[in-house]
């Protein structure tokens, strides 16, 4: 019986800038449906797969698939050959992948409902009317149903985020690339944005992919973790075995650094 494609496969994916090499031919697979958090120190590679997978960036050698067929590649004129992807195949691809990042990036002219209606219109298609519904019922799954009029300067850094995760999700992806959602939060804030995200992470099957340093969360949500040294993986397991017994001497160190 065949076997279901991964969500995203990485095929020894390389991204050097220069000389310095930041992923060194990763192999890393993503069920569909499942949930893994990437962690590890600055510039060990994780943020950098984000930025792949968002097509914010090429790889410098290997290949990117999703859903079973290549993603930063596409066929080439010779049967059997794979040629890097064109921008227009890039766009097309690149709308089943959401992401939240650091910053909410949100459009300060535009009232909470429009941040999120927008994309929903004009990339997707929709109507004004499903994308309205649409949008209304992601404000409320993020508490934020009785907002939609306001402008986001208007909200505090959590609520912001919040909106950018309802924005996300109205692009219906059914892949979510969380990257330090948190890290430009402070602290009193942060637990509002990590409990919506936990909602999301058990209420839907979405595949999620992280990118975090709040180790409690990273426990809460994943299926596993997976722990990133010098562009290469360097321990990985289900959340709870990795997060209290880590194998792996840098794993142990890193942790002992952030707890």
């Amino acid at each position: 019986m065949p076997t279901e494609d991964p969500a995203v496969r990485f095929e020894r994916v390389t991204k050097r800038y220069g000389d310095h090499t930041v992923l060194d031919a990763l192999d890393l697979e993503v069920g569909r449906g499942e949930r893994v958090t990437l962690i590890g120190p600055s510039g060990s590679g994780k943020t950098t797969i984000l930025r792949l997978l968002m097509t914010l960036e090429r790889v410098t050698g290997g290949v990117i698939h999703v859903d079973g067929q290549p993603y930063s590649h596409m066929p080439g004129r010779t049967p059997g050959t794979l040629v890097p992807a064109s921008e227009r195949r890039l766009a097309e691809r690149r709308r089943r992948i959401g992401m939240v990042f650091q910053q909410f990036n949100l459009f300060p002219h535009m009232s909470v409902l429009e941040n999120v209606v927008e994309a929903p219109v004009h990339v997707l298609g929709e109507s004004r009317e499903e994308a309205d519904r649409t949008a209304r019922d992601l404000l409320d799954l993020v508490g934020l149903g009785d907002k939609v009029d306001a402008r986001p300067t208007r909200l505090s850094g959590g609520q912001q985020q919040r909106v950018a995760i309802a924005r996300a999700l109205a692009m219906r992806p059914g892949i979510l690339l969380l990257d330090e959602v948190t890290s430009a939060l402070d602290p009193e804030l942060v637990a509002e944005v990590l409990d919506v995200l936990r909602d999301i992470a058990r209420g839907t099957d979405i595949t999620l992919l992280c990118v975090t340093h709040e180790m409690g969360f990273a426990r809460d949500v994943s299926d596993r973790v997976l722990m990133f040294d010098r562009g290469r993986v360097v321990e990985s397991g289900p959340a709870d075995e990795l997060l209290d017994s880590p194998a792996h001497e840098r794993t142990r160190a890193f942790l002992g650094a952030v707890r």
